[in-house]
């Protein structure tokens, strides 16, 4: 490199050309999300750690999915918010690093919790003498740590990987976001090392699981199918399904995002779906678990009659 190269201590997050009122207009859409988000997931978290009857493997790993899901947006949007209301694009290499790391290890932490939760649906559909001793309480454990330590230790080989290399200008980010993809284009050295373990960790962590996935739904199907009566079709299928919806939704964009070879258009394609990924997704959980599940639902009834007695 050059000797009168300077490195890069903040990047810009050049995002969209916007103007200033749709800057205002985004920031609005973007805050009633993000807080219709937070309410919804922590309902469901709050219903299931209130109520006993739903002390079961199934929701236990649903509030993991609540906790991420508060998590992963609350890691990104507070700076991308300011960003819009403040007319400010920067941000600074520590903060963008710790963006990276935070956007990586709950994406990824997301996608192994779901694989556990379909793993909890073939065992509960497919065994269902066997389901408490599989799936005690210890397993349930073991399973949602691993989730996590594994998700977090993937995501800290990326981050170290990433400041290995020299990032001595252009300090432009064309994300809203700290993205590691766009983040590598500005690298100074070579990123092959770099690209080759992004690709890796997309096939140990999205093809990997979805394929596991793709087994146990496919025996779920095979144990329906088997089911005489309709009323224990009806009562498996609406268990699964919104579970599917949740997988398709996100494993799909994921794949989308992380798995496809880059080039010029796709980047601009990217940050459109980016909002989607981060912002729309950590709805759809609450959204799809509460509406389709008679269960969360009847304890948030039970949770409401309780106050009302109370006040």
């Amino acid at each position: 490199m050059e000797g009168n190269q300077s490195w890069v201590t903040e990047f810009i997050l050049v995002g969209f050309p916007l103007s200033e009122e749709m800057e205002f207009l985004l920031f609005g859409i973007f805050s009633l999300l993000y807080t219709i988000n937070l309410l919804a997931n922590g309902m469901i978290l709050g219903l299931i750690c209130l109520d006993p009857r739903l002390h079961s493997p199934m929701y236990y790993f649903l509030s993991h999915l609540a906790i991420i899901d508060i998590s992963f947006p609350s890691s990104n949007l507070p700076n991308l918010l300011e960003n819009l209301v403040k007319h400010k694009k920067t941000i600074s290499f520590i903060s963008c690093t710790m963006q990276m790391l935070f956007n990586l290890t709950f994406g990824s932490i997301e996608c192994l919790i779901l694989l556990v939760v379909s793993y909890d649906r073939y065992v509960a559909i497919c065994r269902p003498l066997q389901y408490t001793v599989i799936m005690n309480g210890r397993s349930c454990v073991v399973l949602a740590i691993t989730s996590w330590a594994c998700g977090f230790s993937l995501a800290l080989v990326q981050v170290i990987l990433l400041l290995r290399l020299p990032f001595c200008g252009p300090q432009e980010v064309n994300h809203f976001l700290c993205d590691i993809r766009s983040v590598l284009r500005l690298a100074c050295s070579d990123t092959g090392i770099n690209e080759m373990f992004l690709f890796a960790d997309g096939v140990f962590i999205l093809v990997g699981p979805l394929s596991l996935m793709l087994v146990s739904y496919v025996s779920i199907l095979w144990a329906i199918l088997k089911i005489q009566s309709k009323e224990g079709h009806k009562k498996a299928f609406s268990t699964c399904s919104s579970h599917l919806c949740v997988v398709g939704f996100y494993f799909g964009i994921a794949m989308i995002v992380y798995m496809v070879p880059d080039n010029s258009q796709r980047e601009e394609q990217l940050k459109i779906l980016f909002p989607f990924y981060t912002l729309f997704n950590p709805l759809l959980n609450p959204l799809v678990y509460s509406l389709r599940n008679a269960q969360v639902k009847a304890a948030f009834y039970r949770v409401l009659q309780k106050k009302r007695r109370t006040t």
